[in-house]
């Protein structure tokens, strides 16, 4: 499940500029763009220094209410401040999700919250984070959320509404001890889905390759990697671009090969490997004439891309076309 990360003033320049002048119709075009994209819950966060947060959030929810194609998709509720949370909860249609709870304030706190979204009647989603600070290996993402299941399950939430977070955090940092940061995700993801079969396992993508920040085609094929080895573990939702989400089998080989090797840390040198080979990779073209360019591949070539991107535009001539060369359908 795609949650489009692009209605966040923390993570996007664009959407938060907006927002700070006032301009909502042209902030609720951002949300459109993202379920356009394939988004099937919109990450919401109003979270900035300039901004009277839950006057914002109130403002943004209740006027994407009103937008059919956009308020089609669950909300997601991105928040540090609870009262920011409460406020996004009180404006929301349906079923919505909160993110994030955590055990840093202590069980007490964490019950609480834990009542309050129960009451609004949203799913939560927990952080690998506790009084002790953020977890970074395995078995401290799996004790801290294992930690915080049974506190939610006792407030009244089902198992299928409380949603892990292993963290997400950044490699190819050059840092030894940040080497195995997309490992001990992946790992925790699939120990957390055999722990506990039917909660969710949720993470926020772009975080893992925040180190090649300026550089789109590298950060784009790491996050196809990323997800492809996450989603084989177990992972159920992704915080992502929606819009710009490459394909895992479009990726090229060589590319591919030194982002999993950071991503999986298959050899002491990835780093600088893919530090190397990352300024020999030019942003890929944009605009209709890019979009357009599949169209002179082979009919195989045309037919494979039209069913992985989900376009249905060409199917009836490619189809023919594809019968009229094999001579029988079933070859």
């Amino acid at each position: 499940m795609n949650v489009g990360e692009r209605t966040n003033v923390t993570g996007s320049p664009r959407f938060a500029k907006l927002v700070r002048a006032g301009q909502y119709a042209e902030a609720l075009q951002v949300a459109r763009q993202q379920v356009e994209g394939g988004a099937q819950i919109l990450d919401v966060n109003m979270d900035e220094g300039l901004l009277d947060s839950a006057r914002a959030m109130t403002t943004f929810l209740n006027l994407l209410a009103a937008e059919p194609d956009i308020a089609r998709v669950p909300v997601m509720l991105d928040s540090s401040d609870w009262n920011v949370i409460e406020a996004g909860l009180q404006c929301l249609q349906g079923k919505g999700v909160v993110n994030s709870s955590s055990l840093k304030e202590g069980e007490e706190v964490f019950k609480d919250h834990a009542r309050r979204v129960r009451r609004y009647g949203a799913a939560v989603v927990v952080m690998a984070f506790d009084e002790e600070g953020q977890a970074t290996t395995v078995e401290r993402r799996v004790e801290i959320l294992s930690r915080a299941y049974d506190p939610d399950r006792e407030v009244g939430f089902p198992a299928e509404d409380v949603i892990f977070d292993p963290s997400v955090l950044t490699v190819g940092t050059g840092m030894e001890e940040h080497a195995e940061y997309g490992v001990a995700f992946i790992e925790a993801t699939r120990r957390l889905r055999e722990a506990f079969p039917l909660a969710k396992v949720s993470g926020g993508i772009s975080n893992v390759s925040f180190s090649f920040r300026g550089n789109n085609p590298v950060r784009e094929a790491m996050h196809a990697a990323f997800l492809y080895h996450a989603i084989r573990a177990g992972l159920d939702m992704g915080i992502v671009n929606a819009g710009q989400l490459a394909v895992y089998e479009e990726v090229p080989k060589d590319l591919l090969e030194r982002v999993e090797d950071v991503l999986l840390n298959r050899r002491p040198d990835a780093t600088e490997r893919l530090i190397a080979f990352a300024h020999t990779v030019k942003e890929p073209e944009r605009g209709k004439a890019a979009e357009d360019a599949w169209r002179k591949g082979t009919i195989e070539e045309r037919l494979s891309h039209a069913l992985v991107r989900g376009i249905d535009e060409f199917v009836v001539a490619d189809t023919e076309e594809a019968r009229l060369k094999y001579g029988r359908p079933s070859r």
